[in-house]
């Protein structure tokens, strides 16, 4: 037969009981005062510290009473997992244990016996570190009487005799049976209360297992999104990089072939002279007579300038005639424009990368949004995702309404920003002080910490007390609402940007630091699925040069 898991006093640990085993190891004479001991301490519920009654086991394989797992989950309203290793439990109703329900009573109804039939015979308490069931043979070692009292008023286990004697005439005396139940009962009482303790202790360093592998996953995640973004940065600057050394080679591609035209113009010029100066040194080296027969045509060939400049020669051979010009100068534009390609360079990169960087002028604080609540990895927007996520109840998370707050306070100077509502039908916006009440009860106005607006059924309300229907200019619903807070001046103003038309004004006096405010509202099967976005704000690049 196959064995079925049974609950341990230690949280995480697994055990293996089966019926057979049990209903030996709870037959009296074959069980110790130790193994007894531990069989209690594992037939006992982790919650309550007692014999199970009416056990189930989830599906990690611990067990409890039925009634203190529901205690449990009640006192942790929606969220349903294990009390021992806070495994997510199913919306079912759980199993129950038919086995450990047996092997519990069982175990109760023999221990019943037993401090039974030791009231009955007047045994069953023994001498410190003596088994019980060794105490018939113990003896006083004054008078050598079996030990079956116990003195009240000297804590001892005494003999008949020593009853009598003058160091214990007078003194409350108990057979030592009642004496052990009522002693034991008296420990028993005060292991309750330990033992709960020692279950907190459980729990809290189950939370701070999960707080320490939460707090890694957030870095982790973190460190992923940072190399993406400068990962995007990088693209981008390797972009502009290969554009500007494009734009460098191909300034310098045009540029060598208009001085390759130029080169090519020269060499004819010098392959024309050249062959026009040999056929004049060849006239030179003729004979006298042929020389002079020829030199009116030679001199009127050579047409030379008068200054000894350089000069462009043209030969024709079939003419043999020189002609001599001046040679082109260098062009306007002939070197490679420098300045135009480095001027500002770093300047020029970050004004176009405006163009593809958002600047946010307000991003959502993880570490205070609501269980239920779903972020962007950007952290500028939110929404009601309609189920829970398992995360540290730390001092700065709504622990009981679907809020988030910004990540940055304020405590003077005008912050605004924009927030997309789309057609969501149940959301609320503003700022809230830094003291509210973030785990209890709150008072969502300004008496209580709270400047907002809502919209819920239809209908748009300032939170004040009572609330102020509003009716925004121009009709129709919102799309858009901008936020302004002016610190100094003590007041949070609201407004539709795309109407420009002031929806309410708060005014008061501000004394903490303020933070804004988002509530994407409830999400009842689906109904209101949509994130308030954070809208990013347009960034000038002013330059004083063109003033």
């Amino acid at each position: 037969m196959a064995r079925r898991p049974r609950a341990s006093s230690q949280p995480g640990k697994l055990s293996f009981l089966s019926p057979k085993a049990a209903a030996t190891m709870l037959r009296p004479r074959a069980l110790s005062s130790r193994s007894s001991s531990v069989l209690e301490d594992e037939l006992s519920c982790p919650v309550c510290c007692e014999i199970f009654r009416e056990p189930v086991v989830l599906k990690c394989t611990h067990s409890f009473c039925r009634a203190c797992l529901q205690q449990f989950w009640n006192q942790k309203k929606a969220l349903r997992e294990c009390p021992v290793c806070r495994t997510k439990c199913s919306l079912a109703e759980p199993t129950v244990s038919l086995v450990l329900k047996n092997v519990a009573e069982t175990f109760l109804k023999e221990q019943q016996q037993q401090q039974a039939a030791a009231a009955a015979s007047g045994g069953g308490m023994g001498a410190p570190g003596v088994p019980s069931g060794m105490m018939t043979d113990v003896k006083c070692t004054v008078h050598r009487e079996l030990l079956k009292l116990y003195c009240q008023n000297d804590m001892e286990v005494i003999c008949c005799v020593c009853q009598t004697s003058k160091k214990h005439q007078g003194h409350a005396v108990c057979p030592l049976g009642e004496a052990g139940q009522d002693l034991k009962g008296e420990l028993q009482a005060e292991l309750v209360p330990l033992k709960k303790n020692l279950r907190r202790l459980y729990e809290a360093k189950q939370e701070c297992d999960d707080h320490t592998v939460y707090i890694k996953n957030q870095s982790q995640a973190t460190e992923e999104q940072i190399r993406e973004e400068f990962e995007e940065l990088r693209l981008f600057l390797q972009g502009e990089e290969a554009a500007r050394l494009s734009a460098v080679q191909q300034e310098h591609e045009d540029k060598k072939l208009l001085a390759k035209k130029r080169t090519d113009n020269l060499t004819k010029d010098i392959l024309a002279l050249s062959h026009g100066i040999i056929a004049v040194e060849n006239e030179i080296a003729s004979s006298d007579a042929l020389f002079l027969q020829n030199y009116n045509n030679t001199k009127k060939r050579l047409r030379l300038p008068r200054n000894s400049h350089p000069a462009r020669i043209e030969y024709c051979a079939h003419r043999a005639q020189i002609s001599v010009k001046e040679p082109d100068v260098l062009p306007p534009s002939a070197l490679i424009n420098v300045s135009k390609h480095i001027s500002s360079l770093k300047y020029q990169v970050w004004e176009k990368m405006m163009d593809v960087v958002e600047y946010t002028p307000v991003i959502l604080d993880p570490n205070t949004a609501y269980s239920w609540l779903s972020l962007s990895s950007d952290l500028t927007s939110v929404a009601n995702s309609g189920s829970v996520q398992k995360l540290p109840d730390n001092p700065e998370r709504f622990g009981h309404f679907v809020f988030v707050l910004g990540a940055e306070g304020f405590t003077s100077g005008r912050h605004a920003w924009e927030v997309e509502v789309g057609n969501n039908v149940d959301w609320m916006l503003g700022v809230v002080k830094e003291s509210i009440n973030r785990k209890g009860r709150i008072s969502g106005c300004p008496e209580g910490g709270f400047w907002m607006i809502s919209h819920c059924d239809g209908q748009y309300s300032a939170m004040t007390r009572p609330s102020t229907p509003l009716e925004p200019g121009g009709g129709g619903d919102l799309t858009r609402v901008r936020i302004q807070l002016d610190y100094d001046a003590g007041e949070v103003s609201f407004s539709d940007p795309i109407r420009m038309t002031t929806i309410y004004t708060f005014h008061d006096f501000f004394t903490e630091k303020m933070f804004p405010f988002f509530c994407p509202g409830a999400n009842i099967n689906g109904s209101n699925p949509n994130p308030l976005k954070i809208c990013p704000s347009k960034v000038a690049v002013w330059n004083s040069s063109t003033w």
